[in-house]
């Protein structure tokens, strides 16, 4: 598994509208055969924060959401909501299982 965290921080007038253009882009990356599970979480204690914690069968597939026209879009129109440019951190999964990502691993 190639799992990112993308770190985002959103101007506060801005926060429904992020919101709004990230859910779509998540429901629409769900659909790629390369990605095992894509959340969007909301720091509980600053709304302006987000993070996207992104799960891909392998790094190709990471580079490959990246040439799909609804990533391209949210990245479009959510850059210039952002207060700072987003940041990711790379992890390799250790618990549980990949298996237990996706069911597309058979689970």
């Amino acid at each position: 598994m190639y799992i990112v965290h993308v770190h985002v921080h959103v101007k506060p007038n801005l926060i429904d509208s992020f919101i709004a253009a990230t859910r779509e882009n998540a429901g629409k990356s769900t659909g790629e055969p390369g990605i095992a599970r894509f959340d969007v979480i909301q720091q509980a204690d600053d709304p302006t924060r987000f993070v996207l914690l992104e799960v891909y069968l392998s790094p190709e597939d990471a580079g490959l959401h990246k040439e799909t026209e609804h990533y391209n879009h949210w990245r479009d129109i959510a850059e210039p909501m952002m207060t700072e440019p987003r940041t990711r951190v790379v992890y390799k999964n250790i618990f549980p299982g990949d298996i237990g990502y996706s069911s597309q691993l058979g689970d």
